[in-house]
């Protein structure tokens, strides 16, 4: 009798493993993943998305003040002219600026992307490009 207890409790016990062992693979795969776009492939998604681009002038306001911080994201390689406008409201990155490709999460609505509070993130594009050989 013994025996049989210890084994239905290991077939449990490898059962549940199995089951956690799924579901943390299909979360890593395909679950909770929000879509980066650039501003050429966001009219369509409806959707919560990470908007990635390089802000072009002017930029205007504050990220706390009640109309928020507004400026233009265009596409990173700069081959196409699409222009997004985006409104963000929340802390602003000390290394924002026109010129820095950024991120920033958030849903596109009648030709305005409309950011998340505090989801701007700046990054050095010379970090992401090629290193020249000299």
């Amino acid at each position: 009798m013994a025996r049989s207890s210890r084994t239905a409790r290991l077939v449990i016990a490898l059962s549940v493993a199995a089951v956690l062992a799924v579901f943390l693979i299909y979360v890593s795969i395909a679950g909770g993943r929000t879509p980066q776009l650039s501003p050429s492939q966001l009219a369509g998604h409806p959707g919560k998305v990470s908007l990635v681009g390089k802000v072009v002038g002017p930029v205007h306001g504050a990220g706390y003040s009640t109309r928020g911080l507004r400026f233009d994201v265009t596409d990173i390689g700069g081959s196409n002219a699409a222009v997004v406008p985006v409104v963000y409201h929340g802390s602003v990155p000390d290394l924002f600026k026109v010129g820095r490709h950024v991120v920033v999460d958030g849903r596109y609505r009648n030709g305005v992307f409309v950011a998340q509070r505090d989801s701007l993130v700046t990054k050095c594009p010379s970090k992401y490009t090629p290193a020249k050989n000299t």
